[in-house]
């Protein structure tokens, strides 16, 4: 079980450099909602549509290149060839398109209907954040969780601490001193915006230069083209991750009427950040296994560790989506500020099932990441796309951002059944289906009970989740114990 207390430990560190700084970036949308800043949806829902292009970007930009650098990181005896051919490969790529992106900037603007001035900004952020890929992923593959955490911190605490001055305070402080008068612009919100993100990513490029100032720039031509057949059917899976993620706030955009778009998309998306909680832990647990499958793949019998290790993420993942789901018309008030936003609750319980299901995926993901076989990766997160896609184009102009959630949610549980599927056949793990199932239709069946039948009625929801909690830690004891036993 030592194995495992490892991974809770850097499970742990890495749930708290992503679970603390998106907690802290709550305080954005409370802020963002507010009366004072966005309280029309439809201004928020053009901030959610640029960051929709910067999640498929960040993915284009990365290309693979990020994954492929955990497998041959542990395959090679000769690290720092590894390194230095990851990074030379992402610093001229990331270069490259910055380059094409900033001289056909206006172009740009002109096809997808954003504002140059956005643009612009978008570049350099996409620029600055893709420099820092390899030097975060070195962290973890060196197991250094703390510095990683304290670095994304850090990088959260600037961003929110510059949009708390840009929104709040400059606009009195201009009024008082002559010196910042200069600075502020009237209406120029989501602006502000976008410079906090530029300013906070250009700080945590700064803090990782001692990782490029100590790199040995070696670059081999045949590991390169080692690491991009492996590289690419996860950037393809990574498109279409981003297309199941996001591109639904584009479809909306493009496939609803232009008076109420933009408005429909500021409510979807400020109503999905409470699912927010089911990301955060999925995310926190991802980073934590990922790099544990590939340096546990040659012990001895690791089969038996990764259905385990579902096994707890089920359980968890359960009690995560009945809680949110009974407290979030308590939690609602303070996250969103404006009841402007509030029409769009319905979607919270689907969008947390879905996220649950991208969980599961990424647990049962392992088969093809330890064989070698990225390109399934690719084909079932294509299929998932495919299934957004179509539902989207079929159901957006009847249903709106409902036909979306519902979208999404079949999306992941599409691919999650098909890794499944061929999981079994390539690398069969023993998956305690019985336990995983019982989990899963009880804490589904009481979460749409509460949200739809009993919405409100907090005593009710609260006596579920209290049953639903003996439950799990009737099952899981004993396993507990193992864990946490010194």
């Amino acid at each position: 079980m030592s194995g495992f207390r490892s991974l809770f430990k850097q499970t742990f560190i890495y749930g708290l450099a992503t679970v603390l700084p998106r907690m802290l970036s709550f305080l954005l949308v409370p802020l963002y909602t507010s009366e004072a800043v966005l309280a029309n949806p439809a201004e928020y829902g053009k901030v959610s549509v640029i960051f929709s292009y910067f999640v498929l970007f960040n993915v284009i930009l990365a290309y693979g290149m990020e994954t492929a650098f955990f497998r041959f990181f542990n395959k090679e005896d000769n690290k720092d060839k590894v390194i230095g051919t990851s990074t030379i490969s992402l610093i001229v790529s990331s270069v490259g398109f910055f380059s094409v992106a900033l001289l056909f900037q206006n172009q740009i603007s002109q096809y997808i209907g954003i504002d140059t001035k956005y643009i612009n900004l978008v570049i350099w952020i996409l620029l600055l954040d893709a420099l820092v890929i390899i030097p975060f992923a070195w962290l973890r593959a060196n197991e250094k969780p703390a510095r990683y955490a304290i670095i994304k911190i850090i990088n959260v605490i600037i961003n929110i601490g510059l949009n708390l001055f840009f929104l709040l305070a400059l606009k009195d402080l201009a009024q008082k001193e002559g010196l910042l008068e200069s600075i502020y612009k009237p209406n120029y919100e989501i602006s502000y915006i976008f410079i906090a993100n530029l300013v906070a990513s250009a700080f945590t490029l700064v803090l990782m230069l001692s990782f490029y100032t100590k790199l040995k720039y070696k670059f081999d031509k045949e590991l390169w083209r080692q690491m991009m057949r492996y590289a690419l059917p996860v950037l393809i899976a990574g498109i279409a991750f981003s297309i199941n993620e996001t591109f639904d706030r584009i479809l909306l955009k493009e496939l609803l009427p232009a008076d109420v778009a933009e408005n429909e998309i500021g409510m979807y998306s400020a109503c999905y950040k409470l699912a927010l909680f089911m990301t955060l832990f999925a995310t926190a647990y991802r980073l934590g296994i990922e790099p544990y499958f590939f340096s546990h793949a040659k012990t001895q019998n690791p089969q038996k560790n990764y259905a385990n290790i579902l096994e707890f993420f089920v359980a968890f993942g359960s009690i995560i989506l009945l809680t949110v789901v009974v407290f979030a018309d308590i939690i609602k008030p303070f996250i969103i500020r404006s009841e402007a936003y509030w029409e769009a609750m319905w979607i919270v319980p689907i969008i947390l099932l879905a996220n649950f299901c991208l969980g599961i995926y990424h647990n049962l993901s392992v088969w093809y990441k330890i064989t070698d076989r990225t390109k399934f990766g690719a084909y079932i997160s294509v299929i998932g796309a495919i299934v957004t896609l179509i539902i989207n184009f079929m159901f957006i102009e009847a249903y709106s951002y409902k036909a979306s959630a519902f979208a999404t949610l079949i999306a992941y549980a599409t691919m999650m059944l098909l890794s499944y599927y061929f999981g079994r056949k390539y690398y069969p793990i023993p998956y305690n289906l019985k336990k995983i199932g019982l989990y899963l239709v009880i804490s589904i069946g009481l979460s749409a009970l509460s949200f739809y039948r009993y919405r409100g009625e907090f005593l009710i929801g609260i006596a579920m989740l209290i049953v639903f909690l003996g439950l799990v830690i009737m099952l899981e004891k004993n396993q507990l114990k193992k864990i946490f036993k010194r």
